[in-house]
């Protein structure tokens, strides 16, 4: 593994970095404040090929490695969490899965406007009823002749309002367990199709989360992805690579709380000195520094096993649950370093610790992430 990035991953960071600056910055905090989805970035980062970056050319996507994800996810994360999670869905749970596990007809009729940005995707596993325990879910699809009829809720669907296609999981074989779920993709313009309303968070918030209704929607029979049954072994490992994501958006967050931790400790001065010479700070940034290089090196790991075609199931894990806890810490920290300034919304600071918690969280808890490692230990 050759830890040094090459001239084109530089390339890729560097553009994104000036992005996420110049285009992303900009209105960050009242898009925060006020639920505003970021619809002309969102564009622009088709147009970058950000959409698609992992998808082979052959369907209009960038052909990149998982590594120059990683990159540029970290750099959009550490201005905003939002506008990474919208990437990171669309990239990791949508493309991927599609690429992998669609038909050549679900390839060319939906893959090549994914991954070129024009439209957008959304996954949705989770139920009102079923979080960790994903099989546990409600929502059927019946076999009527050349089409399913599927009826159910999903909740917690990230880009459910603002996607054109959703990922959706649903029992065809009833009372087998998880060997019942199949994979479909369902247009927001099918009859039956509906979208709650946004929920109001903690953090992440110029994304949107809802639920979804399904009433005798008609999903054509050449919408299975995969065959039937193949559904939960397809989510369990789109979300691997999913995790992946989480983890780089996690590590920009830390990243951006580290930045502006040394930043305002080199500027505030307390009892005639700056407040970086006291060693209490130094040891903060010291543990931040220390949290965050290891956790790029854990993610960039992860990335490049799955680049070459291994088993990257427990390190995406690993690299999952540890990078949103040092998110969690380094933003922790970076609100104490700046103390009053850091509990107020101007200064844009706590945004990192409530964005931080939802890594923590979704794609798989960090327990779940620790029963994932654990089997593989003992396997």
């Amino acid at each position: 593994m050759n830890f040094e990035l090459s001239n084109e991953q530089k390339m890729i960071q560097s553009t994104a970095k000036e992005f996420a600056v110049s285009e992303i910055l900009p209105g960050v905090i009242e898009r925060d404040e006020k639920k505003i989805w970021p619809s002309d970035i969102i564009k622009k980062m088709g147009q970058l090929g950000f959409m698609g970056m992992m998808v082979n050319q052959k369907w209009d996507g960038a052909g990149l490695d998982t590594i120059s994800y990683t990159i540029v996810m970290e750099e959009i994360a550490k201005i905003d969490a939002s506008s990474a999670v919208v990437m990171s869905v669309n990239n990791s749970l949508v493309c991927y899965l599609l690429e992998k596990y669609g038909s050549d007809f679900i390839k060319d009729k939906y893959l090549k406007k994914l991954a070129s940005g024009n439209k957008l995707g959304a996954f949705s596993l989770s139920e009102p009823q079923s979080g960790s325990d994903a099989s546990n879910m409600n929502t059927n699809a019946k076999r009527v002749g050349s089409n399913y009829i599927i009826n159910g809720i999903k909740n917690w669907v990230t880009n459910g309002i603002s996607s054109d296609y959703v990922i959706l999981f649903a029992i065809t074989t009833p009372n087998i367990g998880h060997k019942g779920i199949s994979c479909f993709l369902v247009e927001k313009g099918f009859n039956g199709f509906d979208v709650g309303k946004p929920e109001d968070k903690l953090g992440i918030r110029a994304s949107d989360t809802c639920e979804l209704y399904f009433d005798n929607v008609k999903v054509p029979k050449e919408n299975l992805i995969g065959n039937e049954g193949d559904g939960f072994k397809i989510a369990l490992s789109t979300l691997d690579g999913g995790r992946i994501g989480i983890a780089s958006q996690a590590l920009g967050i830390a990243q951006a709380s580290l930045d502006s931790s040394i930043s305002y400790s080199k500027e505030r001065i307390q009892f005639s000195k700056p407040i970086s010479a006291n060693q209490g700070i130094q040891f903060k940034l010291a543990d931040m520094a220390i949290e965050i290089e290891a956790v790029r090196l854990l993610i960039r790991k992860a990335a490049w096993m799955k680049d070459n075609h291994q088993n990257f199931s427990s390190i995406a894990s690993m690299a999952k649950v540890n990078a949103s806890e040092v998110a969690m810490r380094a933003s922790t920290n970076c609100v104490q370093i700046h103390g009053g300034y850091g509990y107020i919304l101007e200064t844009g600071v706590e945004r990192l610790m409530r964005d931080a918690k939802i890594t923590q969280i979704y794609e798989g808890t960090s327990e779940i992430q620790r029963v994932v490692i654990a089997k593989d230990l003992l396997k």
